[in-house]
């Protein structure tokens, strides 16, 4: 009887969705840390909350920022994919 030897190789999209995962659940294991960290500091109640909502802004601004960096990388993608696709059709 002969073995079959499997070559699995994962492929690029699975391993960008993996990463993305990764990135995603460490980004929200540092805010709830943060977050938890100011509830539990020996602060007044006013102290305490200006800092969540500093806190929650700089998480808000930064996401909003990748977001944009995401989209733009993206464009680009898109738009060397289409150069390619034309380049071929002439």
């Amino acid at each position: 009887m002969k073995k079959q030897i499997y070559n699995y190789s994962p492929s690029k999209n699975t391993i960008m969705k993996n990463t993305s995962k990764i990135l995603i659940a460490l980004g929200a294991g540092v805010a709830i840390g943060g977050v938890l960290g100011v509830l539990f500091a020996p602060d007044k109640g006013s102290v305490t909350r200006h800092k969540i909502a500093e806190g929650s802004k700089k998480l808000t601004d930064n996401f909003n920022r990748k977001i944009k960096a995401g989209k733009e990388k993206l464009q680009e993608e898109f738009n060397k994919m289409n150069d390619v696709l034309e380049e071929e059709m002439n």
